[in-house]
């Protein structure tokens, strides 16, 4: 197996074979390089026209996977424009499956798995014609369809080879088979077939390409394993301690203001709750829809008639950080700012519309400054320890600007990344939710910068427990906080079932749980004692075993049982859907022994859509 990587200039010769408008892959310009250094840590290639194309290979001190990171430096005398930049070439893989992680809103990170004989990835007679399967997303929403994620399996072995793509915006991935049945990886931003992407590079100039994470493991979990270890997020120093948030957004449905916060505040005060965060609707006049003001960032008198800091300092002294949500980024129709042109996005010479919206462009400083003013500044003046940043609509393939579209938008995306920086550096405890309708920014450059992420858009579905279950692969437990809806109406099987489904990450509640029973907050209490005593496994732990027998997200059917390990202790979690089987019969049916060790029990799973988890020790 080799790592490299390729570019492409704009005017150079393509490959052909078949291939153009399908790949760049093997095009002329890699004709213009020599290599002038090659070891396990760097490859350098250099063109007579003075340009330095850099393939940096770091061992991750925790996982031992491989970070690849590529610049491309131009030392020469006149620009170039690239239109193709790869992150990682990986070439020589033993491997006949491909595995990837779909995506769509609200159901987030379905495994799928594929032959490569199905996708029609088997070398031609003669070694000539390219085969290629190409795929990834083309916008502001990197992780809408696929997450930027693929493994090749070899089903002889049992060996996996697996990369991750750090992208905030477009990217892709490359499967190519052709002189022979090995399997060529390449990937990273998405170039100018797929996502109308060119750079113009000056004199002087360096471009970095988005980050990759290459591992290999015998097994999916075990490569995955080391994808998510690897990722090192800036984690505000108070939320250490897989603490449990509670967002108000399923009690209100957009409709919060001091009193409810106050009379949240004063149910939850006692139940180990770390955060109460009020989601949208606080900048609105009541009776007004919070999706059609969004960017009017001023405080409601009528909802909070003596403003946010009363009841922030309220929450405060009911021992809970109070948390704040925002959709910076996006201004809808019904705002003030909707046609100030000089703060806004533009594509083809007018603003940028989708479905009602603008979205500021971050790299205008009034735009900037706007921001600091409304989200910054607001932050601090009322003391929120908490910012729920939510985006709720995708850019498309790009925007105006002095380049390609795809490489405009990227501009315009790290732009808020920096902005999520900014925020930390002004107030350095401040824990930041990555949000994106739920799960859309779901990649680790984004996660890199926040806290901890909202899982998906699912509140009370039923498929809650395998969606939370699949970002297992895919994001960190810790970072990953995972809805529990809480009704007055719940028994206490749903109440297990639901409770339950945040033991693969961070418990995240919600609902009117000022109308539930003592009883029922006896249930929710032994699910939060539970959750913090098996934190640990879950934060550190090792995904050993998840079988999932549902075929269908909208009427499961079957069970779902998930196995973490870590040091000496195990936690096992079994879900039941329709038609499904006891714990006992399930592990049976699949040949799996139950751990050894003293067992901490919480839940029953005696019917359909209940559950239990168990911890032994």
């Amino acid at each position: 197996m080799k790592i490299s990587s390729q570019l492409k200039l704009l005017n150079d010769e393509y490959e052909g074979f078949y291939s153009c408008g399908l790949t760049m892959f093997n095009n002329r310009s890699m004709n213009r390089f020599k290599t002038v250094k090659d070891t396990e840590k760097e490859t350098v290639l250099e063109s007579k026209e003075g340009l330095i194309f850099s393939v940096k290979k770091t061992k991750d001190e925790v996982t031992g996977a491989l970070h690849i990171c590529t610049s491309v430096e131009n030392k020469g005398n006149d620009p170039i424009t690239l239109e193709m930049l790869d992150t990682f070439v990986i070439s020589g893989i033993e491997g006949d499956k491909l595995h990837r992680f779909t995506s769509f809103w609200s159901a987030e990170g379905r495994h799928k798995v594929d032959e490569l004989c199905d996708l029609n990835l088997e070398h031609a007679w003669n070694h000539m014609a390219y085969r290629v399967e190409k795929f990834g997303n083309a916008g502001s929403m990197p992780v809408r369809r696929y997450f930027p994620f693929a493994a090749i399996e070899d089903s002889k072995t049992g060996r996996f080879t697996a990369v991750q793509i750090y992208s905030p915006a477009s990217w892709q991935i490359e499967v190519i088979i052709r002189e022979d049945d090995k399997v060529t990886l390449a990937g990273g931003l998405a170039d100018r077939d797929f996502g109308h992407w060119t750079k113009k590079l000056y004199p002087g100039e360096t471009y970095n390409a988005p980050k990759a994470v290459l591992a290999q493991g015998d097994s999916l979990e075990e490569a995955c394993d080391k994808i998510v270890k690897s990722q090192h997020p800036d984690v505000s120093p108070v939320d250490d301690k897989m603490g449990v948030s509670f967002n108000e957004y399923c009690a209100t449905w957009g409709d919060p203001d001091e009193g409810k916060m106050m009379r949240l505040a004063d149910k939850l005060c006692g139940h180990g709750i770390q955060y109460l965060v009020m989601d949208s609707g606080w900048y609105l006049e009541r009776g007004a829809n919070w999706w059609e003001h969004r960017g009017e960032w001023t405080v409601n008198k009528d909802r909070f008639p003596n403003g946010l800091k009363p009841v922030s300092d309220y929450i405060r002294s009911k021992g809970m950080i109070p948390g704040i949500w925002y959709e910076f980024e996006t201004i809808s129709d019904h705002c003030p700012i909707y046609n100030e042109t000089d703060m806004l996005l533009f594509k083809d010479g007018s603003p940028l519309t989708i479905a009602g919206a603008r979205f500021l462009d971050l790299e205008k400083e009034k735009a900037w400054n706007f921001l600091k003013e409304t989200v910054i500044d607001q932050l601090r003046d009322n003391d929120f320890g908490y910012i729920k940043v939510d985006y709720n609509d995708t850019l498309g393939i790009g925007c105006d600007g002095p380049d390609g579209m795809g490489e405009n938008l990227r501009r315009k995306i790290l732009k808020t990344q920096e902005f999520f920086k900014l925020m930390r550096a002004e107030i350095p405890d401040l824990v930041i939710e990555n949000c994106s309708s739920g799960g859309h920014r779901l990649e680790p450059s984004m996660m890199e910068i926040s806290s901890m992420a909202s899982f998906s858009d699912a509140h009370e579905i039923v498929s809650i427990p395998l969606i939370a279950a699949n970002l297992l692969y895919l994001v960190r437990p810790d970072q990953n906080q995972i809805w529990s809806v809480l009704r007055a109406s719940d028994s206490t099987d749903r109440l297990h079932y639901s409770m339950c489904a945040t033991l693969f990450g961070r418990m995240g509640l919600s609902g009117d749980v000022y109308d539930m029973s003592d009883e029922q907050w006896a249930t929710v209490d032994e699910g939060i004692s539970f959750y913090k005593k098996v934190a640990d496994v879950i934060k550190n732990g090792t995904l050993k075993l998840r079988i999932a027998e549902p075929k269908y997200y909208n009427d499961p059917e079957g069970g779902q049982l998930v196995i973490r390990e870590y040091e000496n202790r195990t936690l096992l979690v079994y879900h039941r859907f329709k038609n499904s089987v006891g714990l006992s019969e399930f592990l049976k049916n699949h040949n799996i022994d139950l751990p050894k060790g003293n067992k901490t029990v919480y839940g029953a799973a005696e019917a359909d859509f209940s559950a239990v988890s168990i911890e032994f020790a």
